[in-house]
């Protein structure tokens, strides 16, 4: 009973948050999303604020684009995390695997309004990339390099970078160093290894850290709004015109539904891809 009554207790408060911060306010914006914005109008139900997303080109464009974006982020961050993963879990030196995760962490130590203004500073027509490639004659003007796609896909993989890196460090730290000196002693060559051995080890961590990286890529604001400009269209940009530019929170809270169900969607087609499980990945 006492064993009970302590379970209780300690997971009171975990429910009591989930229930008032999490819960609460999703049911509300759901019934809101079913809701017309006109006080006067029919109290009932109503799909408008779903059948606007399919009916006005603009939205679903504009999460189409947001989504084949956000898949780009997703595999930029893989590919460049991934040697960095493998080298600290089984290339450095045991005492600097601490330090080396220590520097990763480092810039998330800061606001994340800070580092993209950071990115800005670098990047701007007059800023230190601009100055030290004119003076190094390769170019002979300064360049716009800001507001540009490729630049917010930039921004959007160092924002991300960590959360693919650390999951990966975690799997390629339980893989055995003898299935690949095995496969050097057999004649595979390292592509080889890589492809047979290390990436299908790999593939719980692949498939967590790419989870993780598409919803905050697709779920992301600021980093398109300030590194992408006016012409960077982000679904999450029209949400938040729909609640605080338009005041219209039936659908911005409809937006906000669809945008969890299809990257839902979009993550349970990636997983049967894959062949992975949710909790597989989870675990």
């Amino acid at each position: 009973m006492r064993a009970k009554a302590a379970f209780w207790i300690f997971l009171a408060p975990v429910l009591a948050w989930l229930l008032l911060l999490i819960v609460l306010p999703h049911i509300d914006l759901l019934v809101m999303s079913f809701r017309s914005r006109n006080p006067g109008g029919d109290p009932g139900w109503t799909l408008v604020n779903y059948q606007r997303f399919f009916i006005e080109p603009i939205y679903w464009r504009t999460f189409v684009r947001t989504a084949i974006y956000s898949t780009i982020t997703t595999v930029i961050t893989f590919f460049l995390a991934m040697p960095v993963a493998f080298y600290i879990a089984k290339a450095a030196a045991v005492r600097l695997r601490g330090f080396l995760l220590i520097l990763l962490l480092l810039p998330f130590w800061v606001s994340e309004l800070v580092r993209v203004y950071g990115w800005m500073i670098l990047l701007r027509e007059s800023g230190v990339v601009n100055y030290f490639l004119i003076r190094f004659g390769l170019l002979t003007q300064p360049v716009e390099m800001l507001y540009r796609d490729a630049t917010m896909i930039m921004g959007l993989v160092y924002s991300s970078m960590l959360f693919m890196v650390v999951p990966l460090v975690s799997v390629v730290e339980s893989l055995d160093d003898a299935l690949i000196e095995a496969a050097y002693d057999l004649g595979a060559g390292k592509w080889t290894i890589w492809w047979r051995i290390i990436i299908p080890h790999c593939k719980p961590g692949i498939t967590s850290g790419s989870i993780v990286v598409f919803m905050l890529s697709l779920g992301n604001y600021m980093t398109p709004n300030l590194l992408g400009g006016k012409n960077s269209l982000w679904f999450t940009e029209q949400i938040y015109n729909q609640f605080i530019a338009s005041f219209n929170w039936n659908q911005g809270a409809a937006f906000g539904f669809l945008l969890l169900l299809l990257s839902s969607a979009i993550i349970w087609a990636g997983l049967r891809l894959s062949g992975q499980k949710l909790g597989q990945v989870a675990s």
